[in-house]
This record gives C-alpha cells, structure tokens and sequence, in this order.
C-alpha cells in the first residue's frame, strides 16, 4: 500500500531545501519499502542543490539512509519484514561486466539510473500526483522510501540506525578508498586533503591500514581537530603556507607513499599527486564540477612512476564491506559515534545543510521519529 511521507525535496538550484508530505508507492517486482530511521546529511546531497551535480529537479534527497523493511514487492526472497537495511547509492545487478569482475561500484544499471530507480521510473510523486526524481536511486532523507534490491543492503539489528546509515556513503567512500582502491601497507605515510566526513574516514582506514604518519590538510581548525581525534598524527592548515607541497614534503621527510583528495578541486589533485615521493599514489575521492580539470606535468608519470587514480564509493562491494565496516565499529576500531556532531529533526532540515556548507559538522543526521 502506498504510504503518506514527509521529505526533503530540493525544487530549485542555489535554493534552500525544503520539507514537503509526498506519497510513496507500494513496491512493485524486487522493491521494498523501507521506513527510514537516520539518513546522514552528506555534501553529495549538498552539490546537488548548488548543481555541481548536475540533476533535474525536484528531486527527493537523500542516499545515506537506514531503516527497516516495512512491505516487499513480488520476487523478493533475501528481505523481509523487520530486517534493519542500508541503502547503497550504487545499485548493484550483478550481470554486467563491472559486478561480475568485482567492482559493483561501477555498475552499469547504476550509471544508467542517476535519479530514478534502476527500470527509470520513480516510486514517488507529490500530492497532486506529479512524480518526484530521487536522488541516486535511493530518495532517502523521507519518512519512508520504495528502493530496489539491488540498492538496498541487510545489517544486523543490534547497531543503531544513525550508525548504520553512515556506511551508506561518507565512511564507505573514505575507508573504502584507503583498503579498497590505494590497499594501503602498513608503515605507509597517508596525506588526506579535507577533513570532512569522507577525509576523517580515510584518516580512519589509514589508521586501521597501520599506515606510521598520517597527515590531515585543511583550511579549517575546527576540523583539523576533529582529524586529530580520527587518527591524524599531523596536521597541516592549508592558509597557514604559501607552498602546500612544499611543506607536506618537509613533514613527511620526502612525501607520503599516499595521498588522498577527499574535497573536489583541480588545484587540491595537483597537489595532492605533487606532495608524493617517486612511486607513490594519489587517489582522488572528492566530486568535482563537471568543468573542473588538473594540470600535471607529464614527465613526472615516467620518471618518478607515480600514480593518479580515482575511487568512486571506495571501491565498494557493498554487500560485503558494509557489514565488514560494522564489524570493526563492533570491535572498536572504526569510529561511528564520534563521526555524528549533530543530529536533527527533518523540520532542521534546512539547518542541517547549512551546517553542512558552513563546516561545522564532521556529519549531520537527521533522526526520523
């Protein structure tokens, strides 16, 4: 049965959020429908209010959601009613090339998807009927959400949802691209550029990793801070020098083996491929505007053999890795509960992405009752 939701909706570019009662569609073939407990308030969320992710509005936000299974659709054996359940951004068919090779991150049916559920239609309209985009086939920041299977990835019950929806995308993203993309060694030197929710969760996977030296970049001390208590063993303010590269050099006693650019800009990717020693990588996590580029001189791939690479949701199999990240918070080696500095209500919706464009969060969520 359909089902009456409130969301957070972003209905025009450069303009505020807002919360609106929307209907959610009963599941159809290999659907359910989850009602959300905590979707985490993530800056992929942000960019695509401000357009530096391109897609149509309105669209329901929201892809880093946790909650349980309220209805399933025809076909569906491996949920039922009650299971806890975690959205993942990147559907996963399990037939292309990419899932079938082990890198369900780049799933086909996922780029073809975008905004709509993997078959490109929506599960949800306004109350006049009008369908409403969703934002990475997830729509998430509601009271309730109709997902495909293949976005949706079970969890055990015994740890809270506001935990939970944090492996949906920022802890996935960031400790996926240190284990995953880069397999971080220990011993290894670790620079992370930006000191947001995914930058602390690389500065998290580089401490789990045994990486020695851990250096966190930012040109905010609140969160140069908060990098200390994830993991950083340096820091470096990036306003504070004229000559990033040059000092990174100077506190890694040559360069790091890694670099990780965890904000979205060309400049940071040149530096972060420029503060290596000879054969180090630099992965760049960070979303970019489309028109963004770096520039690199080019003798230094031959010379020094230094490798740029991207890593997009870390390199994630999330059917695997997500109960493997709760796994460690179980153990008390990967920090959840420090990673919330606020929660909210979804009427602070509109306040929660502020925080989140001013900084003042290493990540926001809002709690639904």
């Amino acid at each position: 049965m359909k089902q009456r939701a409130r969301a957070v909706l972003s209905r025009a570019v450069n303009q505020p959020v807002v919360v609106e009662e929307i209907e959610v569609d009963a599941p159809r073939r290999n659907e359910v429908m989850i009602k959300l407990a905590a979707c985490g308030v993530c800056h992929s969320d942000l960019s695509a209010t401000d357009g530096t992710i391109p897609f149509p509005a309105p669209v329901v936000l929201g892809h880093e959601g946790a909650g349980t299974v309220v209805q399933v659709g025809e076909g569906v054996t491996e949920f039922a009613v009650g299971d806890q359940v975690v959205s993942s951004f990147v559907s996963m068919c399990g037939k292309c090339r990419w899932c079938v090779t082990g890198r369900p991150q780049l799933c086909d049916q996922a780029a073809r998807a975008g905004y709509t559920l993997p078959d490109g239609t929506v599960r949800t309209h306004d109350l006049e009927g009008r369908p409403l985009n969703v934002f990475s086939g997830c729509g998430v920041m509601a009271e309730y959400a109709t997902l495909h299977v293949d976005n949706v990835v079970k969890v055990a019950k015994d740890i809270p949802a506001d935990r939970c929806a944090l492996i949906g995308c920022g802890v996935m993203t960031g400790v996926g691209a240190v284990c995953n993309t880069a397999k971080v060694e220990p011993g290894s030197i670790v620079v992370v550029f930006g000191a947001g929710g995914v930058g602390l969760s690389a500065i998290q996977g580089a401490a789990i990793s045994g990486a020695v030296q851990i250096v966190a970049v930012d040109t905010n001390e609140h969160k140069l801070g908060m990098a200390r208590v994830f993991g950083a063993t340096h820091v470096l303010n990036a306003t504070q020098t004229d000559n990033v590269v040059k000092a990174l050099k100077q506190m890694t006693g040559g360069g790091a083996d890694y670099a990780f650019e965890c904000v979205g800009r060309g400049e940071v990717v040149a530096q972060a491929y420029g503060c290596l020693h000879k054969g180090g990588t630099a992965v760049v996590v960070g979303v970019a505007p489309p028109k963004d580029t770096v520039s690199l001189r080019t003798a230094s791939f031959t010379f020094e053999e230094k490798t740029l690479t991207g890593s997009y949701f870390g390199s994630a199999r999330p059917r695997e890795d997500f109960p493997r990240l709760l796994g460690l918070y179980r153990a008390g080696r990967l920090k959840l509960d420090e990673l919330i500095t606020r929660t909210y209500t979804i009427d602070e919706a509109p306040q929660a992405f502020a925080d989140l464009a001013a900084g003042r969060n290493a990540r926001g969520v809002i709690v639904f009752g």
